[in-house]
């Protein structure tokens, strides 16, 4: 068994795996660190098979390339399936890691014996400054001045449910990213999936093909200890994401059903009500916006029962407020320029 397996689902993103894998294999590996790479192909038509077999000539990669696309949640599964780490660390095809990451991450592991999850602060980046250098990207040109997925500041040990909080992630451990879990705990856990919903392959028609790692925590670590890490440890890039303009859906009604599944876990019923009005804090723009374009997963919600469910929360209300504020600034920002032109003239 290696103590850590890094996961990596992908699926025709060979660019964005090139540089994944390469920001791996760049890393000064402590000898005592084992650690095994899994890579789970949801049978790509690009050369990702080649990518990978390509990095097989540096280091070693268990890959695996599905005979057909079994859909996002199934390669999710899959990949950890491949795994025989005692912990594993799921990451998305397009992230990097850094190159301090596994001194750090075994020190954690090491110190922290008991610890189930560990919570690993992450940077943000464009994928425009990445493919603005050479390739594959070398993360020594990664700029200085990054800024962190989670502004909380304070490393230490906590109950896992004191995670779920908008001062440490605000998108309640959505990330695949920010996660080093026990293997052990998932494992015993994936039951907690609906298996109609993740055989479905539209894209987030439900809560389980959307987030089906958080359905798996809830229900594997609401009683584990938790180790908050405010040291960034990868770097997620920002522009990559195929279903951005399922953003509405994911933001304002999914993240809201995880919160579901941390309350029927033991989430206090205090925390998921404050919980549950800071993830409210973009709705009417967002149910608006599904309404309008009506190809942003609209037919899978109920927008008259959800304003129903929803309208008590203070943030129902001020997510317009703060809509109509935006817009008008940027209004004003256009305006000003052109108002000045006129006047110098």
């Amino acid at each position: 068994m290696h103590r850590l397996s890094i996961c990596i689902p992908t699926y025709n993103r060979a660019a964005h795996l090139t540089n994944c894998l390469q920001s791996i294999i760049s890393i000064n590996h402590a000898p005592q660190f084992d650690f095994e790479i899994c890579v789970s192909d949801n049978c790509s038509t690009d050369n990702t098979e080649q990518v990978v077999r390509d990095a097989q000539q540096k280091i070693a990669i268990k890959y695996q390339k599905n005979s057909t696309n079994i859909g996002m949640t199934k390669n999710f599964l899959n990949v950890v399936k491949m795994a025989d780490g005692e912990f594993v660390w799921l990451i998305g095809d397009d992230d990097l890691l850094l190159p301090n990451t596994f001194t750090r991450l075994f020190e954690l592991l090491n110190t922290y014996p008991k610890i189930d999850f560990f919570y690993l602060n992450s940077y943000h980046l464009t994928t425009e400054f990445v493919f603005s250098f050479p390739q594959p990207f070398n993360t020594e040109n990664l700029p200085k001045n990054m800024k962190p997925f989670s502004k909380y500041t304070k490393s230490g040990e906590m109950r896992f449910l004191d995670l779920i909080d908008p001062a440490i992630s605000f998108d309640f451990l959505g990330g695949i990213f920010l996660s080093v879990f026990r293997r052990s705990n998932w494992v015993e856990n994936t039951n907690a999936l609906d298996q109609s919903a993740i055989n479905d392959s539209r894209t987030f028609s439900y809560f389980d093909n959307t987030f089906p790692h958080l359905k798996i925590y809830a229900k594997a670590f609401s009683k584990s200890k938790a180790y908050f890490n405010t040291e960034p440890l990868s770097v997620c890039l920002t522009g990559a994401r195929e279903w951005s303009p399922m953003q509405p859906l994911v933001m304002s009604i999914r993240l809201i059903e995880a919160l579901d599944e941390y309350k029927k876990n033991g989430l206090s019923y205090f925390k998921y009500l404050y919980c549950k009005n800071y993830a409210l804090n973009n709705f009417i723009p967002d149910i608006g916006s599904m309404v309008y374009y009506k190809k942003t997963g609209l037919e899978y919600i109920n927008p008259i029962k959800l304003v129903f469910e929803n309208c008590l929360f203070p943030n129902f209300y001020f997510s317009l407020i703060h809509f109509i504020f935006r817009k008008f600034i940027i209004l004003l920002k256009k305006s000003v320029p052109k108002t000045i032109a006129i006047f110098k003239k």
